[in-house]
């Protein structure tokens, strides 16, 4: 009778959070958001000119990740679209730590390329059946296709900041397209990661997490863990 009852609970605040769940979650999209922007000054450290080598495919196959975890969590475009924001808003904050103008092809460009991760994921997100992508290999899919677009898509910066994308060396071929395929082999493992660490999120809520202790974190401990990947980010360049 008492399992039953639980069981209830469970299924009852679940469908709770499904109703509103970016409303309900976005205290975790806000927390994915910032890890990302801070992975993102981290794994790009240093970097005032073009992305060196395979750095701009690695950072990739993160963003997919995030992407991939805020998609299961909220299941909402607004979701993935406050990560973006996010993202680019620690990009902006590197910027002024950095003294660079917002359109420098060091801050401008991976700020575009955020969108197109965005978009590329969100597009096919509704393109490829939710059957297939219930599987790990249909979530592979997803990632390396993903990576695929955005990838194509970047290019196009030139038109959005003025800054062409960074070639390979010796050559005039755009270095995103040059190293696609590390942006893949690295997608098909990070989104279907994304995905499981997303998935392991939500039962953490549905099972464990009071509501009143809910609407703190998502008002207060989350703007916290934000502001610290801040401050980590500050260290690092001071560093």
């Amino acid at each position: 009778m008492k399992n039953s009852k639980t069981n209830f609970n469970i299924k009852k605040k679940e469908g709770s959070l499904q109703k509103n769940s970016l409303k309900a979650n976005i205290g975790i999209i806000i927390i994915l958001g910032s890890l990302w922007g801070f992975s993102e000054a981290a794994l790009g450290m240093g970097l005032r000119r073009c992305a060196a080598s395979v750095s701009g495919s690695l950072m990739s196959g993160a963003a997919l990740f995030f992407i991939a975890a805020g998609w299961i969590v909220s299941k909402r475009i607004s979701g993935i679209i406050l990560m973006v924001l996010i993202a680019a808003c620690f990009k902006m904050f590197d910027a002024l730590i950095l003294s660079l103008p917002l359109k420098h092809g060091a801050i401008g460009n991976p700020i575009f390329a955020f969108f197109m991760e965005g978009a590329a994921f969100l597009v096919l997100i509704f393109i490829i059946k939710e059957k297939i992508l219930k599987k790990p290999a249909g979530q592979a899919l997803l990632g390396g296709l993903a990576a695929v677009l955005a990838v194509n898509l970047f290019p196009l910066v030139k038109y959005a900041t003025g800054v062409p994308a960074c070639v390979a060396q010796g050559t005039t071929y755009p270095l995103a397209l040059y190293f696609i395929h590390f942006a893949v082999l690295t997608s098909i493992i990070t989104v279907p990661l994304g995905f499981y660490v997303g998935a392991k999120i939500n039962a953490y809520e549905i099972r464990s997490v009071p509501t009143g202790f809910l609407k703190k974190f998502n008002y207060m401990v989350s703007p916290a863990i934000l502001i610290l990947c801040l401050v980590f980010v500050t260290l690092l360049r001071l560093i």
